[in-house]
């Protein structure tokens, strides 16, 4: 990515074509799913804009997918830049790359912007986390101390502190944002066979695959037409898990929007079992990235572990595409044991893979007034 000298003059930014930015996008190691064009179509309730930083020579030097939420009864919007933009966060001046950012974003009618840097700050490998888990006196993984730490996280904090963000809230007692996680669970990928992948399981890990393919599970990939099977079991697996589902008409948006954009960008599996489904995930690529997104399971038949089974078939097939990471999504930092969200933590930590801690979300006010009255709306609703 292209660096600006000392004393330079910030990029010039414009709107660029969904073709621009794609092409950005796949010239990148890594790139959130909600930094693609087709995200945009994703949101129908958010107005999307394609972002792209130039340097001096006209080239494209960084980009980001901005959506913007109208206010009810005013011609304002927040502004919401999820798990970006795709700059050079590591640069010595952010200033160069944000206050052009924020200028646009200004004359568009936003009040407020929202960004997620997709900086990793810390990281926990699965034998910390599990002593963590086991430890009465850790309460929240955040006082853990980490596996691994970026030197250069702090400075980034400490520059948007400067130039007027302000961090967002950090999730309160569960350890998940009010918009993206801010704690996620990750295995990498990279330089490793799948052999070497499947070692790094714990051992419930790999007898629960072994138990699923001996009581005859079956892993399928599925297509849009079976989404409603995923989301029977979606809608049980949010009344259990005490969560609000979204409707169904978000995920055939969603499947539509992606897929348009590449036809393997998201997929659905399905987990069977004497013909009767168990469990159904989603999975989503952008180049070597690799997440799993949504899951849902009955409770029925869990004995015969459809769950670990629909994993590994995931694992596999994003190991076949050449994935470099993948992503298992958010995890709770709360390592409470009646916090209801540390079985998945546990589930997730099996995989061997690492907690992995972001910067988190900020938030500048363009109006101050208006940035407090969204709040107050927002914490009404």
């Amino acid at each position: 990515m292209t660096r600006p000298t000392e004393n330079a003059a910030p990029y010039r930014l414009r709107t660029i074509s969904s073709e621009e930015h794609l092409a950005f996008v796949a010239g990148r190691p890594s790139a959130s799913h909600m930094q693609v064009p087709s995200w945009g179509d994703v949101k129908p309730d958010w107005r999307a804009e394609s972002l792209g930083w130039f340097d001096e020579r006209g080239d494209i030097a960084g980009a980001g997918l901005v959506l913007y939420r109208p206010v009810p009864k005013l011609n304002r919007y927040l502004a919401y830049l999820p798990e970006g933009p795709l700059i050079d966060w590591y640069a010595q001046d952010l200033s160069l790359w944000l206050r052009p950012m924020l200028a646009h974003l200004k004359a568009r009618g936003a009040f407020s912007v929202k960004m997620g840097p997709p900086v990793v700050a810390r990281r926990w490998d699965a034998d910390t986390v599990k002593a963590a888990v086991a430890d009465p006196a850790a309460h929240r993984l955040g006082n853990v101390e980490p596996t691994a730490s970026d030197p250069r996280a702090p400075g980034i904090a400490a520059q948007l502190r400067r130039a007027g963000w302000r961090q967002g809230d950090d999730g309160g007692q569960d350890g998940f944002s009010a918009g993206q996680p801010r704690y996620v669970f990750q295995v990498p990928f990279a330089g490793r066979s799948l052999e070497d992948i499947q070692r790094g399981f714990n051992q419930q890990w790999r007898r629960n695959i072994k138990k699923a393919e001996k009581a005859g599970v079956k892993v399928v990939r599925a297509d849009h037409d079976e989404l409603p099977v995923f989301y029977e079991l979606y809608r049980e697996t949010a009344e259990r898990d005490r969560f609000l589902p979204r409707p169904l008409p978000y995920f055939q948006r969603m499947w539509r929007a992606l897929s348009a954009e590449d036809p393997d960008r998201m997929r659905l599996y399905l987990a069977h079992h004497e013909g009767e489904v168990l469990s159904a995930a989603t999975m989503l690529t952008v180049g070597a990235h690799v997440w799993y997104s949504y899951g849902a399971s009955t409770s029925r038949k869990r004995e015969v572990q459809p769950n670990n089974a629909i994993q590994w078939r995931m694992m596999s097939d994003a190991h076949e595409m050449g994935a470099s990471v993948y992503d298992l999504r958010g995890i709770t930092d709360t390592l409470d044991e009646s916090n209801h969200l540390l079985g998945l933590l546990r589930f997730k930590a099996g995989t061997g893979g690492q907690a992995a801690e972001y910067l988190g979300e900020w938030d500048f006010p363009l109006s101050k007034l208006l940035h407090k009255a969204f709040d107050l709306y927002m914490a009404r609703r």
